[in-house]
């Protein structure tokens, strides 16, 4: 069955493709949405379409419906909103970048994890803003990133200097999974969802012995004992996710601390109103 791509009023793909191409409901900045939480997408809607200048033109769960909702609604913008518990990654903003080079991506980073920051910036996203930030951050994120600037939360900024000064210096890591590859990122993710070895071949269409090469990669970079220990610390990041680390000496990949309980709210939704 083919996917539908639904629109910001709940309308489906053959109700949009009904409309001339190039039309918009209101002048502005046309933004599709992608990520797998529906709420969240609903909520940014809402939010973003307030705006004079600002429509949502659509939305998208995957990278299948993102690619068809691209070439049917031409939005302006995209705004993928990733999570170490979702599919949605590093590789789409890069297929994005690759086939609509001139489509700038911002990246709202739900799990408010920010070493993905530096990762997305590289892959080709033109911005990158914690989920925990007050709806006016995204809206200027938006508008820096459509006059050609890019766009980074302050909070992370400094720190990305930081890092960007220290360069010259001694090696230095915030995380312990800077140390690996984008695409060894990709695979860790995976392997912490309970992926197993052929189930992350097919999902980045690699063969299983490239997988199991990426896996001994990893392992050896963080200093994990055996495939038993990886997978542990796999699944351990992807539920905790990683926090604030300071390298004095030789990175300690296994020193993970709970997660404090979150006070600060995320972008919070108006009330759907009632069509009745």
């Amino acid at each position: 069955m083919r996917a539908t791509v639904k629109g910001a009023t709940g309308q489906d793909q053959e109700a949009m493709t009904a409309k001339r191409p190039g039309t918009r409901e209101k002048p502005g900045i046309a933004i599709l949405l992608v990520g797998e939480h529906s709420m969240v997408c609903a909520g940014l809607a809402q939010l973003l379409n307030q705006e004079s200048d600002l429509s949502v033109c659509g939305q998208a769960q995957n990278a299948r419906e993102t690619f068809e909702a691209i070439a049917t609604l031409k939005p302006d913008l995209v705004i993928v909103s990733i999570s170490l518990k979702g599919k949605i990654g590093l590789e789409l903003i890069k297929e994005i970048r690759l086939w609509h080079k001139g489509l700038p991506v911002l990246v709202l980073s739900v799990d408010e994890e920010s070493f993905y920051a530096e990762r997305v910036l590289r892959a080709g996203a033109r911005g990158y803003i914690l989920g925990i930030e007050a709806p006016d951050q995204l809206i200027l994120a938006i508008r820096r990133i459509m006059k050609g600037e890019v766009h980074v939360s302050e909070q992370l900024s400094e720190r990305m200097l930081q890092k960007y000064i220290n360069s010259g210096r001694a090696k230095h890591y915030d995380w312990p999974t800077d140390i690996l590859s984008d695409r060894e990122l990709t695979v860790l993710q995976l392997l912490g969802q309970g992926h197993k070895r052929q189930e992350i071949a097919a999902n980045l269409k690699l063969s299983a012995k490239t997988v199991d090469t990426h896996l001994a990669h990893i392992q050896k970079k963080l200093a994990l004992k055996n495939s038993t220990e990886l997978r542990k610390y796999a699944v351990q990041w992807v539920l905790s996710g990683e926090k604030a680390w300071q390298q004095e000496s030789e990175p300690q990949p296994n020193v993970f601390k709970k997660r404090p309980q979150r006070r600060t709210p995320r972008f919070v939704m108006p009330k759907l109103k009632s069509s009745c």
